[in-house]
This record gives C-alpha cells, structure tokens and sequence, in this order.
C-alpha cells in the first residue's frame, strides 16, 4: 500500500470511491460538479489536491485538501474537505495515513494548520480523529447560496 498525487488515469476509480462518500452522507453531487473537482487536482494552478491510497493497483482511498490564505497566519492553512477509506479497507489505519500524509504535505509547504469537520454522528471516525488531532469545539453555521 503507498500514498500518491491522483493521476488522470484514476478519475474511474476515484469516481467509484467518490460516489462511495457521496452515498455515506446521503448526498449525490452532479457529474459536473465531480468532472470539475477532478480536473482541479490536476491543475497545477489550482490550490485543491488529492493524494490517494494504492493497493494492489486499485484505488481504496482518498484524501482531498485544500491550501488557502488566513488572517490568522502568515503561512496558509490547510483544509483537509473529503477523507474516504473503502469499507473493505476500513480498520487497517489507512484513514489515519491518509491523514499523517496531508500533514507532512502542508507541513512542507509551510502551511501553520490543518483543519478538517466531521458530522456528529460519525463516531468512527471520531474515534481516530480524537487520537491524532484536537476537537477545537467551534460549531459550523451554513447559509447556501443560489449560484
């Protein structure tokens, strides 16, 4: 198993495992919206990554993070949006690498934070997230808005 950039070949894969997530939070995100996502990893112009976990030549799992400005750093800060590990592949700590990965990839690119939110009710995920980083205790407040 090894940690790479996603590459343009992995867009069937990583479409699988994306659909995969989507399905774990009840949401379904048009095609367009997935086509565009992927096509920024790839865009070196673009401050949107993903790095994915390999395994026998087949995709089980993928972090996406994004690198942006803050008022409270001079460095960026690094907001880690999308972790998800194949149910077939879950237990083995592969979100966890995902994770340390992302923090070694911001840590280089002298980023000053990582950040991430999870829903309540994902106590597995939890479960990992309180052993490896803090519970800042902030509470999300959304207004979407008609584009």
């Amino acid at each position: 198993m090894y940690i790479r950039a996603v590459q343009i070949a992995d867009y069937p894969e990583w479409l699988t495992l994306w659909q995969g997530y989507q399905q774990f939070y009840s949401t379904q995100l048009t095609d367009e919206v997935s086509k565009t996502t992927f096509q920024r990893f790839l865009d070196i112009n673009e401050p949107v990554f993903c790095h994915v976990m390999e395994h026998e030549g087949k995709l089980i799992g993928f972090v996406h993070f994004i690198f942006h400005r803050s008022t409270w750093s001079v460095g960026n800060y690094c907001y880690l949006q999308d972790l998800f590990v194949d149910s077939n592949y879950r237990r083995l700590k592969i979100g966890q690498q995902l994770i340390e990965n992302v923090y070694a990839t911001a840590n280089e690119a002298e980023c000053s934070r990582v950040y991430w939110l999870t829903h309540e009710s994902n106590a597995a995920a939890r479960h990992l997230y309180d052993q490896i980083a803090q519970n800042a205790g902030f509470i999300q407040y959304r207004k979407n808005l008609n584009m």
